[in-house]
């Protein structure tokens, strides 16, 4: 009860949301300048004075905290209706897919500054933790009218497993120990923001390395931008 006065649900709940919006905001626009996160094809170990590390074990440690708060909060939040049970589910299997894409999937050439695996840690410790707290804000809330739970549990299964599926092809474009990169043939994926602005200058980055990249692969509209 003092926790609720001192820090209002609702005001908490606001400020998560703009600090989110706006360093992902950032982000994606720092991305499209050329100002990248240190890592994989945009590292660059002469332009950092931060320590790095191995990219996959950068990557691990960027996951993992998530991926626990994720499976704390089955524990720390028994109680729920199914729609919280769903959100819990989908963070934890998420980030648990991405630590298990990590540790056998994906195949690494370099590393990762230091300062960007915290801020990767930092960005997903924070959205997840924030999105468990905001559903606890909404118990005994009235349902929506149109119930689309159903229809949200069978998206996020095809979105997952399409996910895993295209991360499980793009691995087999790198021989084993090879550092080489390779044109992918398929669907240009991204998310809202920050994969926006990497999806951009990731194009961007194959236009310079290969003559013969398609000049009809866009980043985010196919055949317009």
């Amino acid at each position: 009860m003092v926790l609720e006065i001192v820090f209002p649900p609702s005001l908490v709940h606001t400020a998560a949301s703009v600090v989110v919006l706006i360093s992902m905001a950032i982000l994606g626009i720092l991305e499209t300048r050329g100002t990248h996160l240190k890592y994989s094809k945009f590292f660059d170990a002469s332009s950092t004075i931060s320590p790095n590390v191995p990219s996959r074990i950068g990557m691990i440690l960027g996951y993992t905290p998530p991926f626990l708060v994720g499976l704390a909060s089955f524990r720390l939040f028994q109680y729920g209706d199914f729609r919280f049970l769903l959100l819990k589910s989908a963070i934890t299997i998420h980030f648990f897919k991405r630590i298990l894409e990590v540790s056998f999937i994906h195949k690494f050439s370099g590393e990762m500054a230091l300062d960007t695996m915290i801020m990767v840690l930092f960005n997903y410790f924070f959205l997840s933790s924030s999105l468990i707290y905001t559903q606890t804000l909404n118990q005994g809330l009235p349902e929506p009218s149109i119930d689309f739970k159903c229809c949200g549990v069978v998206l996020f299964l095809m979105g997952i497993g399409g996910n895993f599926y295209h991360h499980y092809l793009l691995s087999k474009l790198r021989t084993k120990g090879g550092k080489d990169y390779k044109i992918p043939k398929g669907v240009t994926l991204g998310i809202v923001l920050y994969v926006m602005g990497r999806s951009y200058v990731t194009r961007r980055w194959y236009i310079s390395k290969f003559d013969d990249f398609p000049k009809e692969v866009k980043a985010l509209i196919p055949y317009v931008f």
